[in-house]
């Protein structure tokens, strides 16, 4: 009989029907452990090694706090990450909105400048490549790019590259191989949902051993992934250590997760094979990161942590929205239908995409906004009707163009009247939002504004110093998430403070 515990050994088949049960499948593996984050903690202090997040848009942040995180790359910028003495710092590549060359170039540098920096400070820094828990992004071509580029540094070989998708506080879980949205109970494959179906990162494969045989195009085989699986990843941190410990020469490792406890024990496990001489890269959902270094699950953020004592001047807030997935779509109408905006103001992509009515259609748009924000706050979203070409290219260059108007309108706003706070909700508009049209450089990432799906930004530098900055993913929450969280930014911060928030006829 196989050794469960072997990387040899046949995992669990989950179940891939259309629907399951989570209660069935998980039946056959042991029951969750408690594992205590100060565990990780020290193991992390032992090490000394900082986590450097390639981030490929902004949203990978909403599972941790007080974690400094940087929209630039230059080495002076990554030696002010570094210098803030945190276990990881993040970078915001933003490559989910570009094309596979120039996302490969920009993957590579900041691996250089890390590098460089990171001899110049005497920091030790491992990698993680942080994206989509619904398998979107450019993969393996950024995992690729970092390992080569360690490689001509002269760094230690990668032994493994772990993939871990799963993001348990968004309903992603990975069981038996099989990557699930999961609703309740029920348990659904993530390449029979929409997401599967995006337009530039489609794929058809559940099970991730066999997504990377996909995604590799037969490079990887199926066969030749290792997988942790829940039998693994409970039984403990030696079980773990053991079952990587004849992994070479960048081999994919695929982890079930389902509770925090799991990524936890993941990052115990790691560490023991790391300690032993074992080099990882890190393909990963946003509580990885937070799970790897120890960090405790933090309550989201009031109004009063937000704001600080001494409240804010500012009257209305700005909530900007690209995202076109479907939750999203149901998130705005619910934040209209149920709180009092002073205007809702849409860009229209038809007239951004048509180069004699721009111009005219987002000065409009500014006036409008700027004015409303006087007396309550204001709402900017794209069209619902989702714009995509022929093929993956043209459709990225439509979601550019369009990001592109939404920076441009944020960021006269900004000049003309400040705005309270500033959501901005979809993975490309957050990224871009925050680097061009508030011209954050520098920002620490203090807490979620939902418990662990909706991080909240502090600017540090540039002309949004100070300015709440709300990273909603797309993807992530129920029909109320953006409403609550736009209520808790409009509520008064201070007990002097009094709300203005009124509805504009």
């Amino acid at each position: 009989m196989t050794d469960p515990a072997s990387p040899q050994a046949t995992p669990p088949r989950a179940l891939l029907a259309s629907t399951a049960l989570a209660s069935i499948v998980l039946a056959e593996f042991p029951a969750e452990r408690e594992v205590d984050p100060a565990e990780v903690r020290a193991t992390v202090e032992a090490s000394g090694v900082v986590l450097v997040v390639l981030d490929d848009d902004p949203t990978g942040t909403q599972s941790v706090a007080d974690l400094p995180v940087l929209t630039a790359w230059e080495r002076s910028d990554i030696h002010w990450g570094l210098r803030q003495g945190a276990p990881a710092i993040y970078v915001l590549t933003n490559t989910r909105s570009l094309d596979p060359a120039t996302a490969q170039q920009r993957n590579r540098e900041i691996v250089q400048n890390t590098l460089a920096a990171s001899a110049e400070l005497g920091v030790p820094v491992a990698f993680v490549s942080r994206s989509d828990s619904t398998l979107r992004g450019h993969f393996p071509l950024e995992t690729d790019t970092i390992a080569a580029t360690l490689a001509d540094s002269g760094a230690d070989a990668i032994d493994g590259v772990v993939i871990v998708p799963a993001f348990p506080d968004a309903g992603r879980v990975t069981i038996g191989g099989t990557h699930y949205m999961r609703s309740g109970d029920e348990l659904t494959p993530v390449a029979e949902t929409e997401f599967a179906r995006d337009a530039t990162f489609g794929f058809t494969s559940s099970d991730l051993r066999e997504y990377v045989d996909e995604k590799t195009a037969g490079r990887v085989r199926a066969a030749d992934v290792v997988t942790l699986h829940l039998g693994i990843i409970r039984a403990g941190t030696e079980a773990i250590a053991d079952a990587l410990r004849d992994v070479t020469g960048g081999t994919p490792i695929v982890v079930d997760a389902v509770t925090e406890n799991d990524l936890r024990a993941l990052a115990l496990g790691l560490a023991a094979a790391e300690a032993a001489g074992k080099r990882f890269l890190y393909r990963v959902g946003p509580p990885f990161v937070r799970a790897r270094i120890g960090q405790a699950v933090r309550a989201p953020l009031t109004a009063a942590e937000v704001y600080g004592p001494a409240g804010s001047d500012a009257v209305g807030g700005l909530v900007v929205v690209g995202s076109h997935v479907g939750v999203t779509t149901r998130q705005l109408a619910r934040l209209t239908a149920s709180r009092p905006v002073a205007r809702v103001l849409e860009v229209d992509i038809a007239a951004v995409l048509d180069d004699a009515l721009t111009d005219a259609h987002l000065d409009a748009v500014v006036a409008d906004a700027t004015a409303a924000l006087a007396t309550g706050d204001v709402v900017i979203h794209t069209s619902r009707t989702l714009r995509t070409a022929d093929d993956a290219a043209a459709s990225l260059d439509i979601s550019r163009r369009v990001s592109a108007a939404i920076v441009r309108v944020v960021q006269l706003i900004l000049a003309a009247r400040p705005p309270r706070f500033v959501v901005a909700k979809g993975g490309i508009t957050s990224s871009d939002v925050a680097a061009h049209g508030l011209g954050i450089r520098h920002a620490i990432v203090r807490g979620p504004m939902l418990p662990g799906i909706v991080s909240l930004w502090e600017p540090v530098d540039g002309p949004a110093r100070g300015i709440p900055y709300i990273v909603f993913a797309g993807n992530v929450g129920d029909d109320d998430s953006l409403a609550r969280v736009v209520e808790t930014l409009a509520a008064p911060s201070t007990t002097h403070e009094k709300s203005s928030h009124v509805t504009v006829d």
